[in-house]
């Protein structure tokens, strides 16, 4: 939600080699919704953590583009600029494993559906 009411962080981490930072933001913050709602939701979960999986590769740029001007965000230590970059991979691992991989799969939609009967 916080790409919608406080918008002007996230744009201020756009790398500035990226159009049009503020529709970025919006975008991201939308798919980050629709992923979020998605991977809830057994039958959206796999394809809901494919899609967070591709976000999290495409917003990598303005974590990259953090670490490596650290005077642009002088509120943020430049160490903790660098040790985001790892937690990104946690991230992408916790989708991996929340919502994409067989077993998360078995889960949701792809499991038969199971008798409430002992």
């Amino acid at each position: 939600m916080l790409h919608f009411t406080s918008p002007d962080f996230f744009v201020d981490i756009v790398p500035p080699y990226l159009p049009a930072p503020l529709a970025l933001v919006y975008v991201s913050g939308v798919f980050e919704i629709l992923g979020g709602v998605g991977v809830l939701i057994p039958v959206t979960r796999r394809w809901a953590g494919y899609g967070l999986l591709a976000l999290l590769v495409a917003v990598y740029p303005a974590n990259i583009h953090m670490a490596l001007h650290p005077e642009q965000f002088p509120d943020m230590s430049p160490t903790s600029l660098y040790v985001r970059l790892p937690f990104q991979f946690v991230f992408a691992a916790l989708v991996w494993f929340g919502a994409c991989s067989p077993k998360s799969a078995a889960r949701g939609a792809d499991a038969p559906a199971r008798s409430s009967e002992v």
